[in-house]
């Protein structure tokens, strides 16, 4: 048997075996292989763990059942999990929402929409109590689009267009430093890994750009730059993650949601207005 056909075996017997959450060992040997062995060998073909890919079925199995069921303990034992507790660290680590908020997907929660126009081209921003929770460009994905797109991530809210409620976002982003209010609040939901992406696009500063195998290397994952551009390219909030500082080991632009020029756009943008703050701090030359 060759390692493919090992591989394929293994995530076949996983699939048909995944409420009995069977260990490491027990799909090991199913494949013969050493648990040690078929670790290095799954992780090395499949691109994450066999531990990682369960989760994965468990959480998608768990996502069906969460649409007939109201007891997430009744849930869990059905997914051949030992409580609630576990069932919950699956959708945060996985999804990084909790079971009730993706079981209620919106309900109860009010999303205001609207249409601003800004130097970049016209900007479709939908934001929650909590935050901002989507942003993106008018001119590169119709605002029919980007309201279908915000409907499906909401299904069971209640959206209004309510451009007065909005606005605060995108004067925030043209707004000088000093000027800006105390703190915006982001509302994104995402898998772990693509949260944790998102967050690292969070600490590269104004004006400079990273690639992505230094964001893989700095979570620690460096052989996972594709995994990184995916991420990247899944932004729900253009400008303030700023996935156009984002580009290529050699140098160049890399692909990007909102088209190659809209971000060499940006970029400029970006570059000459830290430039003019950098310049306004300097002190005046001594006469």
């Amino acid at each position: 048997m060759n390692d493919y056909a090992r591989i394929e075996k293994a995530m076949a017997y996983m699939v048909a075996h995944a409420a009995a959450q069977p260990q490491l060992e027990t799909v090991a040997a199913h494949v013969h292989l050493s648990a040690f062995h078929f670790q290095r060998l799954f992780c090395r073909y499949v691109g994450i763990s066999p531990k990682r890919f369960l989760q994965a079925l468990t959480l998608e199995r768990g996502k069906q059942l969460m649409q007939s069921s109201s007891s997430q303990l009744d849930i869990a034992h059905t997914l051949g999990l030992s409580g609630g507790s576990r069932l919950y660290d699956h959708f945060v680590q996985l999804e990084a929402v909790t079971p009730g908020e993706y079981k209620r997907q919106g309900e109860g929660v009010e999303v205001a929409y609207g249409i601003h126009e800004t130097p970049l081209g016209s900007m479709f921003v939908a934001v929650t109590p909590r935050g901002i929770c989507r942003m993106g460009f008018v001119d590169a994905t119709s605002a029919e689009e980007l309201l279908a797109r915000l409907a499906k991530q909401w299904p069971q809210s209640a959206l209004h267009y309510r451009p007065e409620a909005t606005g605060y976002a995108v004067e925030a982003l043209f707004a000088k430093p000093g000027e800006r209010a105390a703190s915006l609040s982001l509302h994104v939901s995402g898998t772990n890994f693509q949260i944790a992406v998102w967050r690292a696009l969070l600490t590269i500063p104004d004006g400079q750009l990273a690639s992505y195998s230094r964001i893989a290397q700095a979570l620690g994952t460096p052989k996972s730059s594709r995994a990184v551009g995916n991420a990247v390219g899944a932004n729900p909030i253009a400008l303030w993650i700023p996935c156009h500082r984002v580009i290529q080991q050699s140098g160049a632009l890399g692909g990007y949601r909102w088209g190659v020029a809209k971000k060499q756009m940006v970029q400029a943008w970006e570059l000459a207005y830290h430039s003019m703050l950098l310049a306004e701090e300097e002190p005046p030359a001594n006469a």
